[in-house]
């Protein structure tokens, strides 16, 4: 019996700490449940030029582990060349975001009713879009819950718990948590994990190793426990 649709926000407690990594993991393992799934990077900051038109590597993967194939514009609809705040990269590159737009084209995607569905957002919570909006209120709009990535690095204690925080106060659930190994060597790692676990009550989903080049996201897929989310 297919289960029931479910739908996603993925944020992270500050840029590079994994997004996408965990995102595509959570996808795969989807996968190999037989659900069917759609990865969505709405707003992608830092594109490269092909012959396609402007892509991103994040954006890239995500697609990879989604079973759904739809138009990249779909997957991606917002591609910024400038790999900075995306408010930022838009202004330079003479455009605006519009969050009821952004809005519309997530739910235009989220037609295809997978049986999971990821939204990720751009680096943290409280990143601005525009003048006005941040893309916790594309989250907000879209009314789903969270999935919080930690990055696990100096300051991860009160970055998870500052994001977890925000989160709650802006009325949305938060439906589980990842830790993602940063640096390699992170001095008391298990400490800091316990540190978290201890004081954020959201199922913990797990936490992946350090991936570097080597690991595949097949491989991370076995250290996150996707029950809870579905």
């Amino acid at each position: 019996m297919r289960k029931q649709s479910k739908t996603f926000f993925v944020t992270g407690t500050d840029t590079g700490v994994g997004k996408s990594v965990v995102s595509a993991a959570i996808l795969h393992g989807a996968n190999e449940m037989g659900l069917t799934t759609l990865g969505l990077k709405p707003i992608a900051a830092g594109c490269d030029d092909t012959e396609e038109g402007l892509r991103n590597e994040d954006a890239v993967l995500l697609r990879r582990y989604s079973s759904i194939d739809v138009p990249y514009e779909m997957s991606n609809p917002i591609s910024l060349s400038l790999a900075i705040a995306p408010h930022i990269a838009a202004e330079q590159e003479g455009r605006s975001i519009n969050l009821a737009r952004l809005e519309g084209m997530c739910k235009g995607a989220l037609m295809q009713r997978p049986d999971l569905a990821l939204i990720e957002g751009a680096g943290g919570w409280r990143v601005p879009i525009n003048a006005r909006h941040t893309l916790a209120d594309l989250a907000k709009a879209l009314n789903v819950p969270v999935i919080l990535v930690v990055g696990l690095r100096l300051g991860c204690i009160n970055h998870a718990l500052l994001s977890a925080e925000a989160i709650r106060a802006d009325g949305l659930a938060i439906a589980g948590w990842v830790i993602n190994q940063a640096e390699p060597d992170m001095p008391y790692a298990e400490a800091n994990i316990d540190s978290l676990r201890q004081r954020i009550p959201e199922p913990y989903l797990g936490a992946i190793p350090h991936s570097g080049q080597s690991v595949s996201v097949p491989e991370l897929a076995q250290y996150i426990d996707i029950n809870v989310l579905l």
